[in-house]
Formats: C-alpha cells, sequence, structure tokens
C-alpha cells in the first residue's frame, strides 16, 4: 500500500506539468490567433494613412503649379497637381507616385528635385488622399496611375517621362513602368512586395494569404526595359534595408541599386550622393 501511495504522490506533478504545457499552448495559440486576426482585418489602416480635404480646400505652393481634376467615373474623381519649372519649354515630366501619408502637400517640397533641372511634376494623390475620391483598392489605385499616364503621354513623348515611386508609391511606379513605355523608373525607399514587408515584421504569419494588397514591385521590376535606379538608406527603420536589397538580384544590366550610408525612410534628400545620382539618372541620353 505505502509503495503505491508513493507512486501516485510522483504521478502528481507529471500530470501537472502536462496540464501547465497544455495551457501555456492554448494561450500562444489564442495569442497568435488574436494578432493574426487584428493583422488581417487592421492591414489597410497600418499600410495607409491617408488625410482627405474638402473640395474646395485651395493649394498653396512656392513653385508654379495648376490644380487639374480627371473624372475617372460618375462618382469618383483623380486629383492632380502639376508643378512646373521656371523656363517655357520643359525637358519632360516626372510622374511621382507619393508616399503613404496624408497627400500631395507632405511630398510637393520634392517637386524641386526635379523643376530645377527642366522638367514638370505631377503628383496625384490616391483614393481618399487629398481631394482624391474613390475606393481604395490595389486595382483603382493602378487604374488611377493609367489615367495619368495617358494625361502625360498626350503631351509629351514617352521618352520624355520619368515614373518616380517613393515608399508606398514604388509599387504603383514599377506597375507603371512595367506596362507603358517610359524614360527610366526611379524607386526611394522600395519593398519588393507588401506580403514581404509585412513578413518582416510578422513573419510567423502567412502574410501572402493574408495580405490584401500586393504591390509586387520585384514581379513588376522584371517587365520593365527603361533604365532602373533604386535608392535606400542602410539605416532605413521603416522598410528595412534588407527588404530592398532582394530587388538588386532583378537588376538588368545598366540599372542601378544606390545605397546610402545612414540613410533612414525619410532623410534622402539630405544626402549628396542622393542628388548627384538623380541628376545624372535625368540627364542621361542614349
Amino acid at each position: 500500500m505505502k509503495q503505491i501511495l508513493k507512486m501516485r504522490r510522483e504521478e502528481k506533478p507529471k500530470v501537472s506539468v502536462r496540464r501547465k504545457i497544455y495551457r501555456v499552448a492554448i494561450v500562444v495559440t489564442l495569442i497568435y490567433c488574436s494578432i493574426g486576426i487584428a493583422l488581417y482585418h487592421l492591414q489597410e489602416k497600418l499600410l495607409f494613412h491617408p488625410q482627405s480635404l474638402p473640395k474646395d480646400f485651395q493649394f498653396k505652393f512656392e513653385l508654379p503649379f495648376k490644380e487639374v481634376n480627371i473624372a475617372i467615373n460618375k462618382l469618383d474623381t483623380l486629383n492632380l497637381i502639376q508643378f512646373f519649372p521656371d523656363n517655357s519649354a520643359p525637358k519632360g515630366v516626372v510622374i511621382y507616385f507619393h508616399g503613404n501619408k496624408e497627400n500631395v502637400i507632405r511630398f510637393a517640397k520634392y517637386a524641386t528635385n526635379f523643376t530645377k533641372n527642366g522638367f514638370e511634376v505631377w503628383m496625384p494623390d490616391y483614393p481618399t488622399y487629398g481631394k482624391t475620391t474613390g475606393k481604395l483598392t490595389e486595382e483603382n489605385i493602378y487604374m488611377q496611375a493609367k489615367e495619368v499616364y495617358k494625361l502625360a503621354h498626350s503631351k509629351f513623348s514617352a521618352d520624355s517621362i520619368f515614373v518616380y515611386g517613393r515608399s508606398l508609391g514604388s509599387g504603383v511606379a514599377a506597375y507603371i513602368a512595367a506596362k507603358e513605355d517610359c524614360a527610366g523608373l526611379i524607386l526611394e525607399t522600395p519593398y519588393y512586395s507588401i506580403p514581404d514587408l509585412f513578413s518582416s515584421y510578422a513573419p510567423i504569419y502567412p502574410t501572402n494569404r493574408m495580405s490584401h494588397f500586393k504591390f509586387p514591385v520585384g514581379e513588376y521590376l522584371k517587365e520593365v526595359k527603361e533604365r532602373v535606379i533604386i535608392f535606400h538608406g542602410t539605416s532605413d527603420q521603416t522598410i528595412p534595408y534588407r527588404e530592398a536589397a532582394k530587388l538588386k538580384k532583378i537588376l538588368k544590366p545598366g540599372d542601378e541599386f544606390i545605397s546610402i550610408e545612414n540613410g533612414t525612410h525619410n532623410n534622402l534628400n539630405h544626402f549628396s550622393l542622393f542628388h548627384e545620382k538623380l541628376n545624372s539618372f535625368l540627364d542621361f541620353k542614349k
């Protein structure tokens, strides 16, 4: 009898340990599922940070500009700001697809990087950004971007149209450069794809299946026939350098990947190397 009681006492801790492991497993599973569900349903809010503007809002910029509204359909309108160089005969146009925050007002200051070189700069807002209306979907963003390209091509030849993508806009710019003729593609702080970017933050989730938005920059780059230049800071904490570096293997001979040492997500404009390479790219003649 004493031996039986001793055996039972020895078994109890084992049962207790099993129960603890089981409980921990349940808690971990619940946390994993809860975070996954939150990421799935909140990804649009994590990815996009628009700031809308009333229809009667009056833009004020230091550069000469023109506001253009393109009717997409009976309900949706694309709002576009065209910045002009000082001279009356522009060399061409840079279609500038901006980042994920606010609207064109935030990015207008960068237009001088191109107007000083004699280029017009056309900055469209995405659906729900600024005065642009429409449903915020990847398909709608592409469709509206193509309308901007069509308008640009009605005024400029394809070899005078540069396509520029900054951060989120990299996916839009890469799409246009892959589908339309242009003088070249410029990407600032890009990513390989949105699922890849999400995976760098949440590697334990099947981000490719979970992501509503893809923006597959890497896939589009394979279709771009014209020159490509990419700028990325080595200290970028928003889109890690390693994510952009995946694009290196896709670049063609003659394309460039410019690493800005100590550059972050929002300060590449402060580096002389950035301006030297950008100006050289814009001035290149075949």
